[in-house]
Order: structure tokens, then C-alpha cells, then sequence
């Protein structure tokens, strides 16, 4: 296996079926968790990036030869996605010094929502989706990562209020 390939692959677990994606989306969750424990929301926000850059590398040398444009195998995108959309709850746990496990009900909206984002494509997540090579592997999960933070912000805030109400 080439480096490229084991990064587009997160070393082998795209290959798990069914449902590559969400394998990878599983994966990615006690992953971020240990890297909340280990350097807090910092470590989150540089982790996702530099999975983000080096996802982008690897993903636009396993597409250029052709095939599948988005081949199943292929789930970095995933966890930089899953991770982006876990964003608020890391930063959450960190500014109100709570252990981020705690906020398990984060946990389980940014992961149902991320999955939800990334399977439906709704508006500029299935745009980001066409375009051609790693911009279309790699947007369209950031896409949904963003809209499941944005998601996963709004339940918190509703549960909140209607908790203190």
C-alpha cells in the first residue's frame, strides 16, 4: 500500500463494508476525544487542519489516475468532516472546563448530523460534491462538518434554553 493510499484509506479501514464512511465517521470520534484530552480545543482545531491538508495531498494523487471519482474507499474526508463537525463540542467542553465527555449529547448530534449532511448532500454539500478530484471528495464532507457544527450549536443553544426556561 502507498502512503497516499493508506492516508486516503485511514490505513486500511475504508475498506470495512458496509458503509465505509460511517466507519470512518466512528473512528474519528475517540480519536478527537483523545486529542481534546491531550492538548484541548488547540490540538482539535490543528489536528483538522493538517488532516484537512494532508487528506487534500493524498486524495488528489489517489484520483488522478482515473476511475471513481469519489471511490467508497477513500474516507480522510470523512474524518476531517466528523472532526469539524465535533468542533463546537470540544470548544465547548473547553470553555465551560467541563470534561468533554459530558457533553456526550453533542457527541451523538454532531455525529447523527455530520452522517445525515454527508449521505443527503442537501444545497451546496451535493454542489460541493460535483466538483471534479480531492475539491470534490474532500468539500463536500468539510460542507457537511460545518453544517452539522452549525446544527449541533442550534440544538445545544434549544436544549439549553429550554432547559433554563
Amino acid at each position: 500500500m502507498t502512503l497516499t493510499r493508506a492516508i486516503a484509506t485511514l490505513f486500511g479501514l475504508g475498506y470495512l463494508r458496509p458503509a465505509p464512511g460511517t466507519w470512518a465517521s466512528l473512528a474519528a470520534l475517540p480519536l478527537l476525544w483523545a486529542l481534546h484530552v491531550l492538548g484541548g480545543f488547540a490540538a482539535v482545531a490543528v489536528a483538522t487542519v493538517a488532516v484537512t491538508a494532508i487528506g487534500w495531498w493524498a486524495v488528489s494523487v489517489e484520483t488522478r489516475a482515473g476511475g471513481p471519482s469519489d471511490p467508497p474507499e477513500i474516507v480522510v474526508d470523512e474524518l476531517a468532516g466528523q472532526w469539524l463537525a465535533l468542533w463546537p463540542v470540544s470548544a465547548g467542553a473547553m470553555m465551560s472546563g467541563a470534561a468533554a465527555l459530558d457533553l456526550w449529547p453533542g457527541w451523538i448530534a454532531g455525529f447523527v448530523l455530520f452522517r445525515a449532511f454527508d449521505i443527503l448532500k442537501p444545497g451546496p454539500v451535493g454542489w460541493a460534491d460535483r466538483r471534479p478530484g480531492a475539491t470534490g471528495v474532500m468539500l463536500d464532507d468539510l460542507l457537511a462538518g460545518a453544517f452539522a457544527a452549525a446544527g449541533t450549536v442550534a440544538l445545544a443553544a434549544l436544549f439549553h434554553l429550554w432547559l433554563m426556561g
